[in-house]
Formats: C-alpha cells, sequence, structure tokens
C-alpha cells in the first residue's frame, strides 16, 4: 500500500514557475514508477509526465516537453514536477500516480494522491 500527498500547487501568472511535490509513505516507493497527470474542468484526467522507478528514464507530453521536468528522490520518497513557464491552459488539478510501469496510461497506476491545484492567470 502507498499514499501519495501533492503539494506545492497555487496561483501564478502565466510565465511563472510552479513545483509540485508529492510524498509517499511506505518503504516500497523506490520500486514503483511514478507519473503525473491533470485534469482541467469539464476535461478527461489527461496524462503530464512520468519517471521510472530509478529515475532513469523520463516521459513528457508534447504540451509539457521542455517546459516541465519531472524527478524523484527516493531517499526523500518524493517525486517533483518543476513547471517553467506556464500558460493559463496548464490549469488543472494535478495528481500523482504510482505504479509498476511509467507509461501514459492512467489505468496502469495503483495509486493515486487526492490533487493539488494549479491555477494559472493570463
Amino acid at each position: 500500500q502507498v499514499q501519495l500527498v501533492e503539494s506545492g500547487g497555487g496561483l501564478v501568472q502565466a510565465g511563472g514557475s510552479l513545483r509540485l511535490s508529492c510524498a509517499a509513505s511506505g518503504r516500497t516507493f523506490s520500486s514503483y514508477a511514478m507519473g503525473w497527470f491533470r485534469q482541467a474542468p469539464g476535461k478527461e484526467r489527461e496524462f503530464v509526465a512520468a519517471i521510472s522507478w530509478s529515475g532513469g528514464s523520463t516521459y513528457y507530453a508534447d504540451s509539457v516537453k521542455g517546459r516541465f521536468t519531472i524527478s524523484r528522490d527516493n531517499a526523500k520518497n518524493t517525486v517533483y514536477l518543476q513547471m517553467n513557464s506556464l500558460k493559463p491552459e496548464d490549469t488543472a488539478v494535478y495528481y500523482c500516480a504510482a505504479g509498476v510501469r511509467s507509461v501514459p496510461q492512467s489505468h496502469e497506476y495503483d495509486y493515486w494522491g487526492q490533487g493539488t491545484q494549479v491555477t494559472v492567470s493570463s
């Protein structure tokens, strides 16, 4: 069992930056791939980024590539999402998730956090 708690969301102007954190409980964090997803009002949840259990492989949605960076610190049981050059269309609730494989498909992830709101004003 893994419990995930996101933090770091907030209100930022377009062009600004935020860093999201996702703290995991349990001693098996380092064995899980981690993903970030987001859901805007009226839209389906979408993949943002994923990272392998070792941190050696990362994957990004085309919409965030070059602006967002996913990383993890297994000693701290934490995964991060550094978001730069934010745009109003990045506004959404951001969720972290843990699973076996670092893939874009949300159904591949077994554990989810409660989400953190990110709002980007124009």
